[in-house]
């Protein structure tokens, strides 16, 4: 068979690790493939910057949208990342222009990828985007061809490292969020601007992708719920391990009779869930099936390896001439589904509360709960204090939402509650 000629756009820590990674198992990959798979051409931002890998044989392109048009070369590997353009130019000019497509940009898929679906069925190219979801978790195959034969009830997961890094290393190490935060960045775990991680919003954008393999509709990023962990402190992770649970950074997708459900946030599960027990830069999905049942997948969810590793699968994918449709269906069949609010969530909660330990606090807290119908599972109170606040930690029986955050907004205001109620969703995996 002809050789495969691929181009990148993008010469970060993916792009490098891709070409590296073409280049060293080059004749394992033609083993698999019975084709030769190599790169033609490049592009990035600085041509004289110094890598640790030789380029110089290769074609350049300063501008990476002409490259996806005039390239030698038969896919048209999408690295740059955001949302916008060059990016979206690039799949654009690559699809039109009858080049495959590989992008680890979720950003774009999350934003523009239902567009860029109908595109490359348009032109009856090829788009796929392994690494944009979990890394080097083959998920994206997983659910548009493994786990085909089943209706998914259920996908959730652990989709962002630094968080997952973040959480734990607060409890292992005794650390604030601020502090492990700091440290995090310094070792180039995290961004200088953490928002889109430690906020929620990389989980979402990668939730999306999933919610649409999973359950035929197309991409809705703007529907999914995102909340970040910043909130969360040393002595809400602590009572967590008493009462049994863990807190990490989820992102959940189901269908229910109000509609998708997409959300994330941080939420304690049992200690006896693996998904629990994902510690540091790992991530982790779970998917449930009506056949199948529970399938989890876990492994690094970044880095220059593992998701070089996803390209390079998807590359293979392509070699192989192995053709889906981008999102499982095809994007006329992609359904577009009512969305489910936050405030029709049902589940139980944490909240803790700080308050002055006086007498009659608790009973002023509890009416306030029993006016919004929620019943209190169990209390805990470590200690007393006559002159400073004390924590107050509740479990809270399954309500809905809407009825927790009016209770929370009126117990704000009592005279005895000195913060803002802190409130942490348990969540039922079963």
């Amino acid at each position: 068979m002809e050789p495969l000629r691929v181009a990148i756009a993008g010469l970060g820590t993916v792009g490098l690790g891709t070409l590296k990674l073409l280049e060293k198992n080059n004749k394992l990959l033609a083993e698999r493939t019975g084709r030769r798979i190599f790169v033609t051409a490049i592009s990035a931002r600085d041509r004289t910057k110094k890598r640790d890998h030789a380029i110089d044989h290769l074609k350049w392109f300063d501008d990476p949208v002409d490259m996806a048009r005039e390239a030698d070369a038969d896919v048209i590997v999408e690295l740059i990342g955001g949302e916008r353009d060059p990016a979206k130019s690039i799949c654009e000019a690559a699809l039109g222009s009858g080049r495959h497509v590989v992008t680890a940009n979720k950003a774009l898929m999350a934003t523009h990828g239902n567009e860029l679906s109908k595109l490359a069925e348009k032109n009856t190219k090829i788009l796929n985007f392994e690494a944009a979801i979990a890394g080097g978790i083959p998920i994206v195959k997983a659910l548009r061809e493994g786990l085909s034969g089943n209706e998914i009830k259920r996908v959730y997961g652990i989709l962002n490292g630094t968080c997952n890094y973040i959480l734990t290393e607060m409890r292992q190490q005794r650390k604030s969020f601020d502090e492990v935060l700091q440290e995090a960045q310094s070792l180039g775990y995290a961004e200088a601007e953490p928002s889109m991680d430690v906020d929620g919003i990389d989980a979402g954008q990668k939730l999306s992708l999933l919610a649409s393999l999973a359950f035929g509709c197309r991409i809705n990023f703007s529907g999914v719920y995102t909340e970040g962990i910043r909130h969360i402190s040393l002595i809400d992770i602590d009572y967590a391990e008493e009462l049994g649970y863990r807190i990490k950074l989820l992102g959940s997708a189901r269908l229910t009779e109000n509609g998708l459900e997409q959300r994330v946030y941080p939420c304690m599960v049992g200690q006896s869930f693996p998904i629990a027990n994902v510690e540091g830069a790992y991530n982790a999905v779970v998917a449930i099936g009506d056949s199948v049942g529970d399938t989890v997948f876990q492994g690094l969810g970044a880095g220059s390896g593992p998701t070089a590793s996803a390209v390079v699968a998807d590359l293979v994918d392509i070699a192989l001439e192995r053709k889906a449709p981008t999102m499982g269906i095809s994007t006329n069949d992609l359904r577009s589904l009512p969305e489910a609010p936050i405030s029709m969530h049902l589940g139980a909660y944490y909240v803790r509360l700080m308050v002055n330990d006086r007498p009659g606090v608790i009973a002023d807290i509890s009416a306030v709960f029993r006016d919004e119908n929620i019943s209190i599972e169990s209390l805990i109170q470590h200690g007393r204090s006559v002159t400073e606040a004390v924590p107050v930690v509740m479990k809270m029986h399954e309500c809905i939402e809407d009825s927790m955050q009016k209770a929370l907004s009126k117990i704000h205001h009592l005279d005895s509650v000195i913060e803002t109620p802190t409130m942490v969703r348990i969540e039922d995996l079963n």
